[in-house]
């Protein structure tokens, strides 16, 4: 009995001990969730974004901003310019990470795939977000390289100013002129950094010259350097009359001096920094009405006199008017003049607010975003960037696609920081993201609420009457989304075996929705896979990204180039197509003429003739369009694309009930008759070339290009160095990377850019075909 009692009271106390263990476990449980310190996740190379020292600076704080707090802005510039590492002293200095990566170490937050650190070059725009000074700032940093300029166009599209970086010894390069071009295209505000000011050769004079010339822009000397090459010490803040000088015993560049100029200590440079606030106050009068009244009103007899915050505002208005772009300078290597960047950042550059959107007005607040990036992450799976342009996103939300015509429920939202992301509960207008669970949605996608959301945006633009047809009201609310440009590089790829073909199929079409400038197509003759990229390292990366990646040791063939087919004369065709399935007959009869266009249009040009009625035109030109871009798709030479061609149809019979698929086939047919009959002309890949070179090594250089069929336009002098700029086709240019390393003994560098088409000569065109032995190459 004693014992029986004993063993109950042994379970009670057990049992009841329990309960007291779950009950502190819980109650514990909730004072740990409630006072959870957020710290962002572990990251491979040893620094948590928000730690320095021991103080957590945590993206929580800043999830909400006010939009006028919210910078969105992309560094952008010639390869090896020093992009990503002033992105990452800009990541230091504002307390994100605890110590300085380097690109030659392979350590950068932003360059975290293994091919960038092995190769030291940024191959994928990293979005981080950090904060500086109370304001929210969104940076994308961008390739450089030609092979990656799909990267810089899509992030420019989504982004509201820009940082452009410059070597300070070379200025404005092949690559720069692309950049600039672009974010021209896309209307971006942008502030010019001339980097590398410490380095050999570097002259902020020639540098600013550059940016005047060749890219005809005002530039507004808000610094001056102090020395340049290994004098260079610091800058001169022209719009305060103070300096900036870096401690050279300080090893992360954050020990800095800020004193005002006195004539005192320093009369040589206070006079430089006068004459340069005085020319800088009359360049904004010039571009600014405002200020003109303020400075011809109150300061006229003596500009000194003007407030340095009447000078920044003006120059902020002017910024964002695009009139001029502010010109910095420093040494991000060497830790200085960065903190001064980012404090232009925020002076200078728009919010989200500043930017001209006409389609949020028929929006009225809901939610309107671009899909502009795509990830494929193992765990989570596709990871989409959008930019959030009206309207609030949360984790749960069900969104509307316009551009697929889908529903799709959006998971998690977290908020972007390279290779590693911290996930929020909300987020608003103005906004980059980064969501979880979009399983359609790809890069150029318009995300809105629900389909009733666009179509009610859509009356209120008043346009819903104009496209009739199905989803007509969606399509005219689509956001432009980004022009892929055509590869020029094309070879196949095998799996190792027919067992992981699905496997390489699968690769390929993540690969493909990450980077839509990559094109996979089936060779319709052999079976084989061909993979189409921008030039040879980019095809060299996917390959070796699908064997690191995905696992699979797949076999590249030769790297061809993409030749494009057209016709010299015009020719006449005639067909008839006459079937009958079934009880029903399907007749058709055409003729039609095809014949050159004299300027490139790339696309067949469909006309047709006054003989051919308009009612027949309007029920078959869908069909005739369609059949005549098909035939073009594979040329009579070498089953290249044709291009530069115009058809016109003279003569269409159609007997009643026939098919549209029937008149496809018959038209289709005729323009590939058409094609045959007349006399037939190559286009060759022409690219600009610009190769940077000492002067020992110009004439083994020009020797080369001679025999690549290079055509030399102009011979350049760039402070020590020859600036080589032609065209070269670009079958001449396969493996030349390594042939100038060995002509000047690793000394030069060159950019290479598709620039257009070009006619083959009759000997090289004879060349290629008898080279090619009759093989028909599709791409």
């Amino acid at each position: 009995m004693f014992i029986s009692w004993r063993m109950f009271a042994m379970n009670h106390q057990r049992i009841f001990s329990v309960h007291i263990n779950t009950m502190c476990y819980c109650k514990i449980k909730a004072i740990l969730k409630r006072s959870k310190t957020r710290v962002p996740l572990r990251r491979n190379y040893g620094s948590l974004p928000g730690v320095v020292g021991n103080d957590v600076k945590s993206l929580y704080s800043i999830i909400s901003p006010p939009v006028a707090k919210i910078r969105n802005i992309g560094i952008m510039a010639h390869i090896d310019a020093g992009k990503t590492t002033t992105t990452e002293r800009i990541l230091y200095y504002s307390g994100y990470t605890r110590s300085l990566g380097d690109v030659d170490d392979g350590d950068t937050v932003t360059d975290f795939m293994a091919q960038e650190r092995e190769r030291g070059i940024t191959i994928q725009s990293a979005a981080v977000t950090f904060d500086w000074k109370g304001y929210r700032v969104n940076l994308i940093d961008t390739p450089g390289h030609v092979d990656f300029t799909l990267e810089v166009e899509r992030c420019l599209r989504v982004l509201d100013g820009a940082v452009a970086v410059f070597d300070a010894s070379a200025g404005v390069e092949a690559q720069t002129l692309t950049v600039w071009k672009q974010a021209d295209k896309h209307k971006i505000p942008r502030i010019c950094f001339l980097n590398k000011m410490d380095k050999t050769g570097a002259s902020f004079n020639y540098a600013v010259e550059s940016i005047r010339e060749k890219l005809k822009a005002k530039p507004l000397l808000l610094q001056l350097p102090i020395g340049e090459a290994k004098t260079f010490k610091g800058v001169v803040d022209v719009v305060n009359k103070e300096k900036l000088v870096w401690n050279p015993n300080s090893g992360d560049g954050k020990d800095f001096e800020r004193k005002p100029l006195l004539e005192t200590s320093d009369p040589g440079l206070l006079k430089e920094a006068i004459e340069a606030r005085n020319s800088l106050i009359e360049q904004v009068a010039d571009l600014d009405d405002e200020f003109a009244d303020l400075v011809l009103g109150e300061f006229s007899e003596n500009f000194d006199l003007v407030p340095a915050e009447k000078l920044q505002t003006a120059i902020h208005r002017v910024t964002v008017a695009r009139a001029a772009v502010p010109v910095l300078c420093g040494s991000a290597l060497k830790n200085k003049g960065v903190q001064p960047l980012l404090d232009a950042i925020t002076k200078y550059l728009p919010s989200p607010e500043e930017r001209e959107y006409g389609f949020l007005q028929w929006y009225k607040g809901d939610l309107c975003a671009l899909a502009f990036k795509v990830l494929h992450d193992k765990q989570r799976g596709p990871l989409v960037f959008l930019r959030i342009y009206s309207g609030t996103l949360t984790p749960q939300l069900a969104i509307h696609n316009i551009n697929r015509n889908c529903t799709e429920r959006m998971s998690r939202l977290l908020l972007p920081f390279a290779d590693q992301h911290v996930e929020i509960p909300s987020l608003t207008a103005g906004n980059i993201a980064l969501t979880v669970g979009l399983k359609q949605t790809a890069t150029g996608d318009t995300i809105v609420s629900s389909k009733s959301s666009a179509l009610a945006a859509a009356r209120r633009a008043g346009r819903g009457e104009k496209k009739p047809g199905k989803n007509g009201e969606a399509e005219s609310l689509l956001l432009a989304g980004v022009e892929i440009p055509d590869p020029v590089f094309f070879c196949t790829i095998e799996p190792p075996s027919m067992a992981k073909q699905p496997d390489l199929d699968h690769a390929l079409e993540r690969l493909q929705r990450e980077d839509p400038s990559l094109k996979v197509r089936l060779d319709p003759d052999s079976g084989q896979t061909v993979l189409c990229g921008m030039g040879e390292l980019h095809i060299e990366i996917i390959h070796d990204r699908i064997k690191r990646e995905y696992g699979l040791e797949t076999y590249l063939g030769p790297l061809q180039v993409a030749y494009r087919e057209t016709i010299l004369n015009s020719v006449r065709a005639t067909d008839t197509l006459d079937r009958t399935l079934g009880d029903k007959r399907h007749f058709v009869r055409a003729e039609l003429e095809a014949g050159p266009v004299g300027a490139s249009s790339g696309m067949a040009v469909v006309e047709y003739a006054d003989c051919v009625s308009e009612d027949l035109v309007q029920a078959s030109r869908e069909a005739v369009e369609s059949a005549v871009h098909s035939a073009c798709l594979q040329g009579p030479l070498l089953g290249f694309p044709v291009q530069d061609v115009a058809v016109t149809l003279h003569s269409l019979t159609i007997h009643p009930g026939t098919s549209p698929t029937m008149l496809n086939a018959c038209i289709s047919r005729c323009v590939q008759k058409a094609l045959k009959k007349a006399d037939k002309q190559l286009l060759e890949p022409l690219m600009s070339l610009e190769v940077t070179v000492t002067g020992d090594y110009i004439s083994p250089v020009l020797a080369d290009l001679a025999q690549r069929r290079g055509n030399i336009q102009e011979i350049q002098t760039r402070q020590d160095n020859k600036v080589v700029i032609g065209f070269v086709p670009l079958a001449e240019m396969m493996g030349y990377s390594t042939v100038l390393r060995t002509l000047t003994s690793g000394s030069a560098t060159f950019a290479l850019e598709f620039s257009t088409y070009q006619a083959m000569s009759p000997q090289d065109q004879s060349n290629l075909l008898s080279q090619r032995g009759g093989l028909i190459q599709v791409l």
